[in-house]
């Protein structure tokens, strides 16, 4: 299943609880669309958050964060990897 790196820019001052909460909302509805989050990151100064996730499609993931309430302004599938 191809792998998405998803981007959040408007997250300034995200706690780790903020986002463990935000990760969790994701993981509780992830398997309606047979999306595997794997993994989320977070700047607090940028606002920027970073997710990893397995998914049959980019748009896959998209619903499943808006549903969640936090859509992602972009995500990159990850091809490649080291």
């Amino acid at each position: 299943m191809p792998e998405f790196m998803d981007v959040h820019t408007t997250m300034k001052g995200v706690t780790s609880e903020a986002l463990a909460e935000a990760h969790q909302a994701d993981l509780a509805i992830q398997d309606d669309e047979q999306v595997n989050f794997k993994h989320a990151w977070a700047d607090p100064e940028s606002g920027m958050v970073f997710c990893l996730s397995e998914a049959p499609s980019a748009e896959a993931v998209q619903r499943i964060h808006e549903r969640a309430g936090h859509p992602a302004d972009n995500i990159y599938e990850v091809p490649i990897q080291a």
